[in-house]
């Protein structure tokens, strides 16, 4: 099985233009900023990348601007998912050949397939690349919660090596460990540091793209140093950023940070709004108060 993902991937917001077309030059300086300061991988095209609301022309640009950028200083895993798991092989497929060094793959998230469906979904899209494949439960949007013991069915697949774990349940992390063991390695979706604690060997963090030295120190210190009375210090004091790009806000409160931090980012892709004016002011004043700044 491979272990090359380790660490705080952050899944990345999409800049834009005022016409809503990926804006590529924002996108490479961000890309750039984010290794600067210390992330350990990228994740473009994730929900909080709103491919849902891309072309397939955007996303392909978005994908090969991050790669070519990243130029394999962190690993770059590409979101793929898609409603038909021929087209989920096609889009792996592709990000194979723009040279990613993995993907991560939502399940179905209209059909609710069953345990057995899922497992030959991912069984099928895993037979068709050889880059590994994240696989990323997040039953609040995909309408799918594939819960330890069929992760531990997916651990089985050779390729399948690693999972995003979005749910606020720590003893899902604690479960996939006990049952899949070194078959499938666990990362944090929505929780960091508690998921570090009970093994995870990373997280998936909306809030590094605004704040990735510190999300990425939250790590080391609790999963390298052992050091968790440090780690649990820095998460509590940054706790007010990682609550704010949480919930429903991911995507329009990530962008509004960043704008006041200096990024322009452009607006939320429709259906989304961007925040409305008071909370826009409140995410302008945790910039100024934890002394926030865009500097590439």
């Amino acid at each position: 099985m491979s272990t090359k993902f380790r660490g705080v991937f952050t899944v990345m917001i999409t800049p834009v233009d005022g016409n809503g077309r990926p804006d590529l030059s924002a996108l490479a300086a961000f890309t750039d900023w984010q290794i600067c300061e210390g992330v350990h991988g990228l994740i473009p095209l994730g929900s909080t990348g709103e491919f849902l609301s891309l072309s397939e022309e955007d996303k392909d640009a978005v994908a090969r601007t991050v790669i070519d950028t990243a130029a394999g200083r962190v690993p770059v895993l590409i979101g793929t998912g898609a409603e038909d798991t021929r087209e989920c092989v096609r889009l792996a497929r592709k990000a194979q050949e723009m040279g990613a060094d993995g993907v991560m793959i939502i399940p179905p998230f209209y059909s609710t397939p069953t345990d057995d469906e899922l497992v030959e979904h991912y069984r099928t899209i895993a037979a068709a690349i050889s880059i590994p494949i994240m696989v990323y439960n997040n039953p609040a949007t995909s309408n799918v919660d594939m819960k330890p013991e069929l992760l531990a069915r997916i651990a089985e697949i050779d390729g399948c090596d690693y999972v995003k774990e979005s749910t606020l349940e720590v003893t899902r992390i604690r479960d996939i460990v006990r049952l899949a063991g070194d078959r499938m390695v666990p990362f944090g979706g929505i929780l960091g540091f508690e998921s570090f604690v009970m093994g995870a060997q990373g997280w998936v963090a909306v809030a590094s793209n605004v704040a990735p030295g510190p999300m990425s120190r939250i790590f080391t210190l609790a999963a390298d140093d052992k050091d968790y009375d440090a780690a649990r210090a820095l998460y509590l004091e940054w706790l007010p950023i990682i609550q704010a790009v949480g919930g429903q806000a991911y995507v329009a409160g990530t962008k509004s940070l960043l704008s006041h931090m200096g990024f322009a980012t452009g607006a939320p892709l429709p259906p989304r709004l961007p925040l409305p004016p008071a909370q826009d002011a409140q995410m302008k004043a945790l910039v100024e108060q934890f002394g926030l700044r865009f500097e590439n």
